[in-house]
């Protein structure tokens, strides 16, 4: 599994996205991704009680302890790595969460533009 080079949305270095609880695909805490990743985990959110109803809603449930595989589940406030299309799909249905793009993979971008992101940025002054 090679990761994809570790960039953001701006093209600089990406930035931990969580750690508690851990988030992206290779468990590292950044929303890193390689071809392996089919869902794309590369968006930086932050988790809000409309967005975890919706996810759990259309079949994705991340609030809920999975302890066999060490998920804790996901609070309102948590950051977590998020499938771009899953984010794209919450989008269209108006349960969009906040987005971190600093932490946000550039290929995200390759599903989601970036028009659609800013508007949900936590990070942009």
């Amino acid at each position: 599994m090679e990761m994809e080079k570790s960039v953001n949305v701006f093209g600089e270095p990406l930035k931990i996205c969580g750690g508690n609880p851990v988030t992206g695909f290779y468990r590292d805490g950044k929303c890193n991704t390689c071809e392996q990743d089919v869902g794309s985990h590369t968006v930086c959110i932050e988790a809000s009680s409309q967005f975890l109803e919706y996810s759990r809603f259309a079949g994705n449930d991340l609030s809920t302890p999975v302890p066999e595989v060490g998920f804790k589940g996901i609070k309102a406030g948590d950051s977590w790595c998020l499938c771009a299309a899953r984010w794209m799909e919450a989008l269209a249905n108006d349960r969009a969460p906040r987005v971190y793009l600093q932490r946000t993979h550039i290929k995200a971008l390759e599903i989601i533009p970036m028009e659609l992101l800013k508007p949900y940025a936590l990070d942009l002054s």
